[in-house]
C-alpha cells in the first residue's frame, strides 16, 4: 500500500517547518533511511531520512513552502516496505529552538503571514488563498491591500535562514523594550589577533558580577543562568547566524580563539550542528572591518543583553594632561529594560571595559 510520509514532530515546541530542499524526485526509488528531505528549522537545516523503501510517487509540498506538523509531504508508492521504526521517523538532528505555537483559526496561514496581515490591516477571513491546501500566502495578503497589483521590480520569496531571521528579529523587536548604553574603550593593550576571544573572556567574567544580564525572562520569573556560553554573531552568505562558544569564563585565550575560528568557518560553510547554535546565555557581536562608529545591536531573544564592539582606530586622546594617540573604540550594551536597570547595565559595560583596558600586552 502507498505510504504517506507526514512532517514529523521535531520536538521542543516546533509546530511547522519549511521545506528547504527535496533530496529525491518523483519516480525515484529510495531505500529505508535514505536521505529524503531537508527541513529548515529556526537556526539550521535538519535532514530527514525516508522511513520506507519504495518509489516516490507524489511530492505534495514544494520547496520553500511552510506547512504544519502532520502535513503529508510525500507518498512512497506501492511496494514500499515499512519497518516498526517507520511509524516514528527520526530526523538526523532534532535540536530545534522552540517556536511560538499557531493559534487555531478558521483560516490557514503561517505566523509570519498573520503578522504581516495585522501590520497591513488585512482581515485574513476576506483573503482568497492561493497556497497549497487552501493556505494564505504572503503575496495573497499583500495583494489584498491594493486593487491593482504592481508588476514593477523583482519579487523573491523569503526563505531559509532569511525567513528565520525575519521572524526572530521581528519578535525580539516587538517584545523587548531595549535600551543601548555606549562608552569608549582604550584597546591599545589588546592583541587585535585575539580581539574577540579577549572580549568573550572579559564579558564572561564581568557577567559573574552582574547575573541579571546572564539570564532570561520566562513568564513572571527571571531565570539566572550559572553557565557562561556566549553567542558570537557571524555573517554568512545566507544571513546572520549565532553559534555558541561554551564556558567562556574558564577557557584561556588560545582555546577560545580555536573555538571562535572553528565555529565561524562552519557557519560560513553552512555545516554548523544544531547543538552549536543553541543554549547561549548572552551574545557578543563585532563586525570587524565593517564595524561602524556605533550601531545598536538587537537582543538575541530569549537573552536579555548583547554587547557590541564597534570601530577601533587610532585617535587623539588626553592622558595626564597630554594629547596622545591611543587605539580607541566604542563598546555598547543593549539590554532588556524589563530585567536590567540602566545603572546596572552601565556598570556592567564599564566592568568589561576595565578588564579590556587592563590587559597586559
Amino acid at each position: 500500500m502507498p505510504y504517506e510520509f507526514k512532517l514529523p514532530d521535531l520536538g521542543e515546541g516546533l509546530t511547522e517547518g519549511e521545506i528547504a530542499r527535496w533530496l529525491v524526485s518523483e519516480g525515484d526509488t529510495v531505500g529505508e533511511d535514505d536521505p529524503l528531505v531537508e527541513i529548515q528549522t529556526d537556526k539550521t537545516t535538519v535532514e530527514i531520512p525516508s522511513p520506507a523503501a519504495g518509489t516516490v510517487t507524489k511530492i505534495h509540498v514544494a520547496e520553500g513552502e511552510v506547512v504544519p506538523v502532520g502535513t503529508v509531504l510525500v507518498v512512497i508508492g506501492d511496494g514500499a516496505t515499512l519497518t516498526p521504526a517507520a511509524a516514528e521517523p527520526q530526523p538526523r538532528a532534532t535540536e530545534v529552538p522552540a517556536r511560538e505555537p499557531t493559534a487555531p483559526t478558521r483560516v490557514q496561514a503561517t505566523p509570519l503571514v498573520r503578522r504581516i496581515a495585522q501590520e497591513l490591516g488585512v482581515d485574513l477571513a476576506t483573503v482568497t488563498p492561493t497556497g497549497p491546501g487552501g493556505r494564505i500566502t504572503e503575496d495573497d495578503v499583500r495583494g489584498a491591500t491594493t486593487a491593482a497589483p504592481t508588476t514593477q521590480g523583482r519579487r523573491e520569496k523569503v526563505r531559509g535562514v532569511r525567513r528565520q531571521i525575519v521572524e526572530h528579529l521581528t519578535r525580539a523587536h516587538r517584545e523587548i523594550p531595549a535600551v543601548t548604553y555606549v562608552e569608549e574603550c582604550d584597546f591599545t593593550n589588546v592583541d587585535m589577533k585575539v580581539l574577540l576571544p579577549t572580549v568573550l573572556r572579559a564579558t564572561a567574567l564581568a557577567l559573574k558580577d552582574y547575573p541579571e544580564l546572564n539570564a532570561r525572562l520566562e513568564g513572571d520569573e527571571i531565570v539566572y543562568l550559572d553557565r557562561y556560553d556566549l553567542g558570537i554573531a557571524v555573517q554568512t552568505d545566507q544571513g546572520l547566524v549565532v553559534p555558541v562558544v561554551r564556558a567562556c569564563d574558564t577557557r584561556n585565550l588560545d582555546e577560545l580563539r580555536d573555538d571562535v575560528d572553528a565555529l565561524a568557518d562552519k557557519a560560513r560553510q553552512g555545516t554548523l550542528a544544531p547543538e552549536e547554535l543553541r543554549g547561549s546565555t548572552f551574545t557578543v557581536t563585532s563586525a570587524g572591518k565593517l564595524a561602524g562608529l556605533l550601531v545598536t545591536p538587537l537582543i538575541n531573544h530569549p537573552e536579555v543583553g548583547i554587547l557590541g564592539v564597534h570601530r577601533i582606530a587610532d585617535r587623539p586622546v588626553v592622558r595626564d594632561g597630554d594629547v596622545v594617540v591611543r587605539r580607541i573604540g566604542n563598546v555598547s550594551v543593549t539590554f532588556d529594560h524589563r530585567v536590567i536597570d540602566g545603572a546596572r547595565a552601565a556598570e556592567f559595560a564599564l566592568a568589561v571595559i576595565r578588564r579590556l583596558e587592563s590587559v597586559t600586552s
